[in-house]
């Protein structure tokens, strides 16, 4: 079992190498000393994007694949050899098991890049180690394990950054559509359609055969045990996002991978980030995987893939479709629109009411954990965006509508659906 006494017992056998020529011009005090949980495709893009900050200093790295291991430790070496004008660095740790690096004396903090089902333990762990976190989105596998990391964070005290770069990132497209709705360009909000990916489904990869250097049973974790198939955790160092986002005992689906950063649009819009839904309304066909709704406090209703037809007949689309009384506004990764167009030619004013000014979401984690300041994207915001996602799975496979008590988060008078809100994990996984 998981406990913070078994992987702190051996702490004093890991020192930190001491790399005062790196740390240039920064005192040791200001460097803020990160750990990478993870360096698979996603976690290699923000090791990369932390290398690149005087600021931070990357001790170590971890993953259950050796070849991505040594990978990321190369790519730390390297880096910092550049850097250093010496050709030499070995001030990294590499290792297999995520529990040796929150075991660091003098780690400040950890950025977590696993599998879905993997962020709930090393987010806890690290949390009772006092290290501060910034976790992939979605925040977790279930509502449970949200709720629990929102307590654990709250106790310890440390700046917690959920990966939802939206709020900070991409053109500020997503800000400004935000902005805009609060201050009331397209009139009453009463729905937001949001276009993602359908739920995830059960997985029957079939077996194949492990390779040497993958600890498969470390990569299942808390999971159910299965065989290994290479659609799950490919073999060695790979480009592509595995195949796992899709299967249930992993993760939600497009519907969570995408729909974790577009509903968390939809709730700062609404103002809902502390919140949720009254009812999950699955549509007619469950199986079609669209058309599922939410019906939230204010009257505005989420809809899930399902879009108004324009003048040609076709789909009026975008990540996030914001619909008000007096308008619309479309907003994706690309850009943003309105419907009129004259809705965003007027400028907002001096006395507007603006967003959180974060226009990096590194950089604003960074500035918090130096400042003690709460981030724009908190463990409750992170719970609560992940929360709609897990609520949209459990209405497609359940298939009926349901009453939600966000207060509570459990359903009203419905034992069935309550069930789906956790998952027991694996003996030796279970948090203690």
């Amino acid at each position: 079992m998981l406990s913070r006494r078994s992987f702190l017992a051996g702490a004093a056998a890991a020192p930190l190498v001491s790399t005062s020529a790196l740390r240039g011009q920064d005192a040791p005090s200001n460097k803020i000393t990160l750990g990478f949980i993870g360096v698979g495709t996603m976690g290699r893009g923000h090791l990369g994007g932390f290398l690149g900050r005087r600021e931070v200093e990357v001790v170590a790295v971890c993953d259950v694949v050796k070849e991505r291991l040594d990978s990321a430790k190369e790519t730390v070496e390297r880096r910092y050899a550049d850097r250093l004008k010496s050709g030499q660095y070995r001030g990294v740790r590499a290792v297999a098991d995520f529990r040796e690096v929150l075991a660091m004396p003098g780690l400040d903090a950890v950025v977590i890049a696993t599998p879905d089902h993997w962020h709930a333990q090393p987010a806890i762990l690290a949390a009772r180690a006092r290290k501060h976190v910034y976790c992939e989105k979605p925040l977790t596998h279930n509502v449970a394990e949200g709720r629990q990391i929102v307590t654990e964070v709250a106790r310890a005290g440390i700046v917690f950054q959920t990966g939802s770069q939206q709020r900070s990132e991409f053109g500020g497209h997503f800000r400004r559509a935000v902005e805009y709705v609060w201050n009331g360009r397209i009139g009453k909000l009463h729905t937001v359609r949001i276009g993602v990916g359908g739920p995830a489904v059960p997985c029957n990869l079939p077996a194949e055969e492990k390779p040497e250097h993958t600890d498969w049973d470390a990569w299942l974790g808390p999971a159910p045990e299965r065989p290994y198939n290479s659609q799950l955790c490919p073999r060695g160092v790979h480009t592509h996002f595995p195949a796992w986002r899709n299967y249930q005992e992993y993760a939600g689906g497009g519907l969570a991978d995408m729909g974790a950063h577009h509903f968390d649009i939809a709730q700062w819009a609404m103002g809902m980030d502390a919140g949720g839904p009254l009812e999950v309304i699955p549509p007619e066909n469950p199986r079609s995987g669209r058309g599922l709704r939410f019906t939230y406090p204010n009257g505005v209703t989420v809809i899930h893939n399902e879009f108004v037809k324009g003048p040609d007949n076709r789909d009026i689309s975008a990540d996030c479709v914001f619909e008000g009384t007096d308008g619309m506004i479309l907003v994706s990764r690309s850009g943003i629109s309105s419907r009129p167009g004259t809705i965003l030619e007027q400028p907002l004013t001096a006395t507007d009411r603006r967003v959180y000014p974060s226009t990096s979401h590194h950089g604003n984690w960074i500035e918090c954990v130096r400042g003690k300041k709460e981030p724009i994207c908190t463990a409750e915001i992170g719970h609560r965006s992940a929360t709609i996602c897990h609520l949209a799975n459990i209405g497609y496979r359940l298939g009926r509508k349901l009453a939600w008590d966000a207060r509570a988060e459990r359903f009203t008078n419905d034992d069935a659906a309550n069930r789906e809100l956790s998952r027991e994990p694996r003996a030796k996984w279970k948090l203690v």
